[in-house]
């Protein structure tokens, strides 16, 4: 990339230029973004991922921009009309709006009344119109002129109105009055939301009632309403506009286009102005608000769903211990399915403690024998239908038995749709897809992470909207998310799925394929020297994918940290020189404080990558995800009618957003804590005082079950 564009990404981003040209020559060689963060902080000064996602998304700008110059100047080109002047115009634009707007008038485009004017030979009429003020003769005699019946231009009068016309075009395609309309609508128009005539009784509208009539100011307006609206306006229910009030726009512009009120033609000119305005500018002005509006609303929209996704991905995981996944159900009855420590499935039944058959005496014996032959120490239960009646089951089996198990709700948001996935029939091609189900809430509960990547995450059920956002946007963030997590947490490479795998940086979906496939044919891997012997996996790969794998009691005993491969001399330097060997010295913390990383930097490593190796010797493959707790939700609340206004409870938060927070009480409907009511000091984030997946005490402040609606506070 040129010298100058790096600087001009530099000033965007307000980064030093040389941090900035390091990362793009590291991306630009095929690094990734978590190889990069993790074990090239000396070239890069040590930036962050966020950081150097904010590079590469300013490089793809940057080489959108020119590839879309290039096709611009070639079309305008082809037509003859490529000027010196309009030549570096369009060179020197920044960005890709100006790009478009100075391109508009020359963009091939349907034939419209200014095109068939045109074709009739009256752009010169137009010109004369436009430059002159008086003309010296009669307005008859000037239309006169270009009257000709061939040309379906049978008198002065139709010559004039497709002169007009062809000027009105010319006004609404000239960017600076576009640019100047925008601007003002932006900052003084409002944006409007109307039921359409005979929809306020038709299915679904009652979602929508609070937009039936409503205003709100175009610069304000916050994001999650401007989406509900569109997504009104989508199906079909409302009419959305952008409206200015008053005439005072139309007024300026009038003094701007018609300058000389003087004219022969000053009137006509006037008249075309407030054409122009109604017919072409304010249609176009409206449609480029509200994608400007949207495109906000989809960064806001997507970036809460990021944040949240990264928080649920990142949820304490349970851990490696025998559980039991319940998947509740009424007629047809709870699947039960237990799993071992490391996720592998062992035994399933189905149970009827629910109406209608209420067979608890049989269910209980059913669930007792699995706790017992396996030593089940955990029990997930998912949240949907019958997940308060079956908890309150399981709670009274555990109590009455004195069993030393504890059971936990889990979301059970996607996994219907994992369950009927190719990737779940090809791991469990015998099962029924309500027994996946009940193998994927035990999971869940080990480790979210290794089971939710397996699910598409817009199917998780922590973002809103997420199917009116901008959908290409939204699979790179939440990719990237998925990325993050993955790589922060580190992977098991024995143990891993194709699904978690493939996240890793530098392996993608067809290598994770050929490594497991690898690992069934070859057993354990026993150090991670053994990638490089699966097929396609080339030193590329293996750089960037390393130290992010982990291989538990295998031969190198650093290979179960994320120290890098490529540092491993270094750490036999560090063991050197406390006189020890690398298996005493990893792991133990008392060893590693002794090491002075000044001592080992050199030309290689630098100050920042050796303190990172000290740190991980002293607690290698940490995982940076909290304690496991569980919720304890009331066993006398199991619907939205048990509730009263005054109960405090417990919950979980499943999803925040700009407006609060969304917290699971146990009544299968959660609550809304607005963000007024998060905290007694003021909050401007959501996100800065609650997570998804954090447990919280709350207040009940109101419910409303008809609408099924719970207000919910924490300041009590």
């Amino acid at each position: 990339m040129d010298e100058q564009t790096l600087r001009q990404i530099a000033e965007q981003l307000e980064l030093p230029l040389k941090q900035v040209r390091a990362a793009v020559e590291l991306l630009e060689a095929g690094n990734t973004i978590p190889f990069i963060a993790r074990y090239r902080k000396e070239v890069t000064g040590g930036l962050d991922e966020i950081a150097l996602r904010a590079i590469e998304d300013a490089v793809e700008r940057e080489n959108a921009l020119a590839a879309r110059k290039t096709t611009v100047l070639k079309s305008i080109d082809e037509q003859g009309l490529l000027t010196d002047s309009l030549r570096k115009k369009i060179e020197a634009c920044t960005d890709i709006k100006t790009l478009e707007a100075i391109y508009l008038p020359f963009k091939p485009k349907r034939r419209t009344r200014a095109t068939i004017a045109r074709e009739r030979g009256l752009q010169p009429l137009a010109d004369l119109l436009l430059s002159a003020g008086k003309l010296g003769k009669s307005k008859k005699d000037v239309l006169a002129s270009y009257v000709n019946a061939k040309n379906e231009v049978p008198d002065g009068d139709s010559a004039l109105a497709g002169a007009l016309d062809i000027i009105a075009e010319q006004w609404s395609e000239e960017p600076e009055t576009r640019t100047w309309l925008a601007e003002k609508s932006m900052k003084f128009g409002k944006v409007t939301s109307t039921i359409k005539r005979g929809k306020k009784t038709a299915e679904g509208a009652e979602k929508f009632e609070q937009y039936f009539d409503r205003q709100e100011s175009a610069g304000r307006i916050p994001g999650h309403r401007l989406l509900a609206m569109m997504r009104g306006a989508g199906e079909g229910l409302l009419r959305l506009n952008v409206q200015l009030e008053g005439d005072r726009e139309l007024t300026d512009l009038k003094r701007k286009l018609v300058p000389n009120r003087n004219g022969d033609f000053a009137n006509e000119l006037l008249d075309c102005v407030d054409d122009c305005f109604e017919r072409l500018l304010m249609p176009a002005t409206e449609s480029a608000v509200l994608a400007e509006l949207k495109e906000r609303a989809d960064e806001e929209a997507i970036e809460v769903f990021g944040k949240n996704l990264h928080e649920l991905l990142m949820s304490a995981p349970a851990g490696p211990r025998v559980t039991l996944g319940i998947d509740p159900g009424f007629r047809t009855g709870c699947k039960v399915a237990v799993i071992d420590g490391t996720g592998k499935f062992l035994e399933n039944t189905t149970i009827y403690p629910t109406a209608p058959k209420n067979d608890t005496q049989g269910a209980s014996a059913s669930l007792l024998r699995l706790i017992k032959k396996h030593n089940v120490e955990l029990i997930a239960i998912g949240n949907g239908t019958a997940s308060r009646e079956t908890d309150a089951f399981v709670g009274d089996v555990i109590k009455q038995n004195k069993l030393d198990a504890t059971k936990v709700m889990v979301s059970e948001s996607g996994a219907s749709i994992y369950s009927a996935s190719e990737l779940a029939v090809k791991e469990f091609p015998d099962l029924d897809i309500t027994v996946r189900g009940a193998i994927s809430i035990a999971r869940r509960l080990q480790d979210p992470l290794a089971e939710l990547v397996k699910t598409d995450p817009k199917s998780i059920g922590v973002g809103q909207y997420q199917h009116d956002v901008n959908q290409t946007r939204l699979r790179k963030c939440l990719d990237r998310t998925v990325e993050s997590c993955v790589n922060q947490v580190g992977v098991d490479l024995n143990t891993a799925s194709v699904s978690l795998l493939s996240y890793v940086a530098g392996i993608g979906p067809k290598l994770a394929e050929k490594i497991v496939a690898y690992r069934d044919e070859q057993g354990q891997f026993k150090n991670r020297k053994q990638l490089t012997a699966v097929p396609k996996l080339g030193k590329k790969a293996f750089e960037q994918a390393a130290g992010f794998l982990r291989i538990r009691g295998g031969d190198q005993p650093l290979d179960g940290s994320a120290v890098h491969p490529e540092s491993y001399p270094l750490v036999e330097q560090m063991a050197k020189r406390l006189k020890t060997d690398l298996k005493a010295m990893v792991g133990n913390a008392t060893l590693s404080t002794k090491i002075r990383a000044e001592d080992f930097v050199d030309d290689r490593f630098g100050l920042p990558t050796v303190k990172d190796i000290i740190s991980e010797l002293g607690k290698p493959g940490r995982d940076p995800r909290q304690e496991f707790r569980a919720v304890k939700f009331d066993d006398a609340l199991n619907s939205i009618e048990d509730l009263r206004a005054g109960l405090v409870l417990e919950g979980v938060v499943t999803n925040v957003t700009h407006f609060g927070a969304f917290v699971d009480i146990g009544v299968h409907q959660d609550g809304l804590i607005h963000v007024s009511q998060l905290s007694n000091e003021f909050v401007s984030d959501p996100n800065a005082v609650v997570s998804v997946g954090e447990v919280v005490r709350v207040k009940v402040v109101d419910v409303d079950v008809e609408r099924k609606r719970i207000g919910l506070t924490r300041k009590f």
